[in-house]
């Protein structure tokens, strides 16, 4: 059967079927049609490229100081097919998913993965290949489309409210009307909100991540505080996730809308939030919260690391899910140039669905090539100095080169160091001190050899 005829006889199937969603049209096929739509194309490699395109000056060195090098680097997925077809997946880092969790897609077909609840970045490659063979826009895979515009929200780390503050301005100006950011123990929290309001253009807004590990008593005054600024909005994980209660009374007692992530999408079932996001989700499995929140009338959001190949995709999914209406986080925003002859320019806080089939990208294989040889940075001695307003400043080794160095600020919870205990209402601000050659740093560095140092002006 040609690709013309395959086509026509899944599109003309489909439309008699009278489904909604690809998902439930191509298993309801005739077993032969849906046999040799499967047969037609198969999955001979995943060719894995290692990239890290560069940042935006600004905040480049802040991203590099707080997150080490994981951040830097992307991986491109370039799934190749029987037909000559390529299809373009992406993650953020260097180690997921493992090459034996890639092996398993090698012989077999992309349409075996529709629906498939394991592996996002190959989820993206699968949909973008099913789509060129077919000639159909990937969205026209997953179900009926809802919208042809993306809302989405900037990303960036906490960072001292100066730098916050360039952050809004920077964002807003290439179109963006949300920014998300976690919340610290070595920042407050207030002052980095106040230092935003005092830039923030009309209508922007600020999407807070509270990390999820502390509890209303401790909580709810500095949401009080956040309610006095128009920007603060929208407030993800304020607490543990298994507080119920909490929860309740959160919703009842603050202005700010309560968003849940690290639990799972049957609490929409039960009030304890304003909204759902689903990080980080392979396909199945944001259908399925898609699903529970248009049963529930709760709007939700999706959070997925990378850049233009994974913004595509994105897209597409929101573009099928009725519920899908707060702003969903991506990352794409931190890069300056990717390796796709395509971009997404953000107009008025959303990104037009991408067209063509597939996923509506082309990768450049100039650009590809030339980012795989960008070298990781040779990671400089830094410090973290941690002032607090009552004079107390405490500093330590940050490893950039250590896995996850962003997590040094739970160091803080793990170390005995004298200070207040750390919440996000601390009056604190905390810096990063890279080697400058001075005697101060030197002996600085030499005072925390064997652990943090502290002063008491």
């Amino acid at each position: 059967m040609s690709q013309r005829r395959s086509r026509r006889a899944f599109l003309s199937t489909a439309a008699a079927a009278g489904l909604g969603g690809w998902y439930g049209t191509f298993l309801s096929l005739p077993r032969g049609l849906r046999a040799r739509a499967q047969q037609e194309l198969r999955i001979t490699e995943i060719e894995r490229h290692v990239v890290r395109p560069p940042f935006y000056d600004f905040n480049a060195k802040n991203l590099y100081h707080s997150q080490g090098t994981g951040i830097m680097t992307r991986t491109i997925f370039v799934l190749k097919t029987t037909s000559g077809l390529e299809g373009y997946g992406e993650s953020l880092g260097s180690s997921w998913p493992a090459q034996a969790d890639l092996d398993k897609y090698v012989g077999t077909s992309p349409f075996d993965w529709v629906g498939d609840r394991l592996n996002l970045p190959i989820n993206m490659a699968c949909y973008d290949v099913m789509g060129k063979h077919l000639g159909l826009p990937a969205w026209k895979l997953i179900g009926p489309k809802v919208r042809s515009w993306i809302p989405v929200a900037a990303w960036t780390e906490p960072q001292t409210p100066d730098a916050m503050a360039e952050e809004v301005r920077q964002v807003s100006r290439r179109g963006y009307n949300w920014l998300k950011f976690h919340v610290n123990e070595a920042q407050d929290v207030v002052d980095q909100t106040e230092a935003m309001q005092k830039v923030a253009p009309p209508g922007f807004k600020i999407h807070y991540d509270f990390n999820a590990n502390t509890n209303f008593e401790a909580v709810y005054p500095v949401l009080k505080e956040l309610e006095r600024f128009p920007i603060a909005v929208r407030v993800e994980d304020p607490i543990l996730p298994s507080d119920h209660a909490g929860y309740r009374l959160l919703r009842e007692k603050s202005k700010l809308s309560i968003l849940l992530h690290h639990a799972p999408p049957e609490v929409m079932l039960k009030d304890l939030c304003d909204g759902y996001m689903a990080g980080h989700s392979a396909i199945g499995h944001a259908l399925r919260v898609a699903a529970i929140a248009e049963s529930t009338n709760t709007p939700f959001m999706l959070q997925q690391g990378g850049g233009a190949i994974n913004l595509a995709f994105l897209a597409h999914e929101v573009a099928v899910m009725k519920m899908a209406v707060l702003e969903h986080v991506h990352l794409a925003n931190l890069w300056k140039d990717d390796v796709t002859t395509e971009s997404h320019t953000v107009v008025g806080g959303s990104i037009a669905l991408p067209k063509g089939p597939g996923l509506g990208v082309t990768l450049d294989r100039d650009k590809l090539e030339k980012y795989k040889n960008t070298p990781l940075p040779k990671a400089p001695r830094l410090l973290a100095r941690v002032e607090y307003a009552n004079g107390l400043t405490i500093f330590f080794r940050h490893e950039l080169d250590k896995p996850s160095p962003h997590r040094f600020l739970r160091f803080l919870s793990r170390v005995n160091v004298p200070g207040p205990v750390p919440g996000y209402r601390n009056h604190v601000l905390t810096h990063f001190w890279e080697d400058d050659s001075s005697a101060e740093f030197a002996k600085m560095w030499d005072a925390t050899e064997t652990g943090p140092h502290w002063v008491n002006k």
